[in-house]
């Protein structure tokens, strides 16, 4: 006997959605803290024992961030993803293939208040990556900063993020076997500063090691860019040389993470809060670029092949556009 399951409602797929992205923005920005408070806090309990083998767990696993993590499939297809999916939604396109024989360093853009469209896409299956480039593993590159934390480091290396590192990087550039893809969010922590709704302003003009890692390894470079990243969240107004803007600059040189004061909407109501917009995001991944292997570039070589990237990135921007209502005369501004 066959037995059919009647369709969740609208309100409720709509609740289950709001949810996911509520856990999502827990884990960014307390999941840590907690992590850190529950490690400590259990040393004075009779549970002590629990932090003292973690903490040897700890030191023997230590290099694990920088050896091409630890994913767990379970975790990475896990229901919650898809609702956080729809909740904007989400989507990935490709518009080459990718051979699994080879491996890849993809650079993300832009990097957004919290990089939704690179954690979803690469960290999770909720848009189809394997279904998309199949034969193909994904690596996401995150701050060093956040594998020193008990606990949460497990958490992140089950999506397949990695210390962001040039050894880490290496090591996955390096598999002969190929079917690595290393995603790295060039703007960086920097970036989001200047994250706003019609922004579309790159930190990038200046940022060339991804370039000389790709050319070491005779990577070929691959450019993506995230429409609606930017559209998530409003940010208090924080133009450069303003008294906010240094005060940001100068904890992000101290504790090397940015914090943009950024608002949206709440869980029950629609006027002020934490919880991210309702807008989609489809992040688009372009054609790869093919780098000649050179152990010691010169400095020439690598603007080069950087400028070959900006072009091929632009020209990726200027051709979808139109699809996710950029303005015409909107363009690429690389700071």
């Amino acid at each position: 006997m066959k037995i059919e399951f009647a369709p969740r409602s609208v309100p409720l797929q709509r609740r289950l959605q709001t949810a996911a992205v509520v856990q999502w923005i827990f884990s960014f920005l307390c999941l840590a803290q907690c992590c850190i408070a529950a490690f400590i806090a259990l040393l004075f309990t009779r549970f002590w024992l629990v932090s003292v083998l973690y903490a040897a767990w700890w030191l023997i696993d230590r290099e694990t961030p920088r050896k091409g993590g630890r994913r767990i499939n379970i975790l990475r297809k896990c229901i919650v993803w898809r609702y956080m999916r729809d909740y904007f939604p989400i989507t990935l396109m490709k518009t080459a293939e990718l051979d699994p024989r080879r491996n890849y360093l993809v650079g993300f853009h832009p990097h957004g208040v919290l990089a939704a469209g690179a954690f979803l896409n690469f960290c999770t299956e909720a848009s189809g990556f394997s279904t998309l480039f199949p034969g193909i593993t994904p690596h996401l590159m995150m701050l060093t900063l956040w594998f020193r934390i008990p606990f949460f480091r497990d958490y992140a290396m089950s999506g397949g993020l990695i210390s962001s590192d040039k050894e880490s990087a290496s090591y996955v550039l390096q598999k002969p076997e190929g079917g690595n893809l290393l995603a790295i969010i060039v703007g960086g922590a920097q970036e989001a500063l200047d994250a706003r709704p019609g922004s579309f302003a790159l930190l990038l003009k200046n940022r060339k090691g991804f370039v000389r890692l790709a050319i070491q390894h005779g990577t070929p470079l691959v450019p993506a860019f995230s429409f609606g990243e930017n559209d998530l969240f409003d940010q208090v107004r924080n133009p450069k040389g303003s008294w906010l803007r240094r005060i940001q600059h100068c904890l992000q040189q101290i504790m090397g993470i940015s914090l943009p004061l950024f608002h949206a909407r709440g869980i029950f109501q629609y006027s002020f809060g934490l919880i991210p917009y309702r807008r989609p995001i489809c992040t688009v991944v372009g054609k790869p670029i093919p780098v000649q292997k050179k152990d010691r570039p010169s400095e020439e070589e690598v603007d080069q092949v950087h400028q070959k990237y900006l072009n091929e990135l632009s020209k990726l921007f200027e051709e979808h556009k139109a699809k996710y209502n950029v303005p015409e005369d909107s363009h690429l501004e690389f700071i």
